[in-house]
């Protein structure tokens, strides 16, 4: 996304010098948050609004079975939140100050897991991950509610390559740049789930992968948070203004 360029001439006294207007373009890059099961967009709030101010347009939103819709999370499944997430793509690639070609999808837990799956079907220029989850792909229209717990902690922590896993295969597919941040003390999401969609990245066109140390899987301490928030808008300061120069 360069700048706009116009050449302008300026009055000095009887004669006149070259001068050059640089503006910026007006499509911004947008950035679409996806919280995690249990969670809501409460948390993302805060760093949308840090983001926002680098010059993006960010939206927050609750999956279905969450906040306003709690009385349904015994319902819905993963395909009824894969269809959240897309819904709120479109309302986001839609806003009229939205460059299409540059939109950042930041997804945590079970929202990343579902996020893998959104690159393939719409257009993702930027993908950051923060602890995401992994599922088996069988059982993909049942409630997520009923999914066996104990099954997922043996499966998460095997040794997975793309073709073992459709969100892992997204990720082999996904050209753009990732994000992929870890918390040191998960016991949730295993450090072999991480390595296993870090491994996955091959087409991917720059991976940076951080880990918070001393964190849980919520962040339960506030300056676990900070020091996520940090690492986010950092990375997202240094796409956002590399593709405004011209490095996208």
């Amino acid at each position: 996304m360069q700048a706009n360029s116009e050449a302008v001439l300026i009055e000095v006294e009887d004669e006149q010098i070259a001068g050059t207007f640089l503006t910026p373009q007006n499509k911004v890059p947008g950035v679409l948050f996806v919280h995690g099961w249990g969670g809501s967009q409460q948390r993302d709030l805060a760093r949308a609004r840090g983001i926002a101010g680098l010059g993006c347009v960010c939206l927050t939103f609750d999956l279905r079975g969450h906040e306003g819709t709690l009385a349904k999370q015994q319902k819905v499944s993963r395909e009824d939140n894969l269809r959240d997430i897309l819904a709120a793509y479109d309302r986001l690639a839609a806003h009229p100050a939205i460059d299409s070609d540059a939109i950042c999808v930041v997804g945590s837990s079970y929202g990343g897991y579902l996020s893998t799956f959104l690159t393939q079907r719409r257009p993702v220029k930027w993908l950051a991950l923060r602890v995401p989850a992994l599922y088996r792909d069988e059982q993909w229209e049942t409630p997520k509610r009923q999914l066996d717990r104990q099954d997922l902690e043996v499966y998460r922590a095997e040794r997975l390559r793309p073709q073992d896993n459709r969100a892992l295969a997204a990720c082999a597919e996904f050209s753009g740049d990732v994000l992929l941040v870890e918390s040191e003390n998960d016991h949730l999401i295993p450090h072999q789930t991480i390595m296993n969609y870090r491994s996955s990245f091959r087409r991917s066109h720059s991976l940076t992968h951080r880990i918070v140390d001393g964190a849980d899987h919520a962040l339960s301490e506030e300056a676990c948070q900070q020091a996520y928030t940090s690492i986010l808008v950092g990375w997202v300061t240094e796409m956002v203004v590399g593709a405004r120069l011209g490095r996208g």
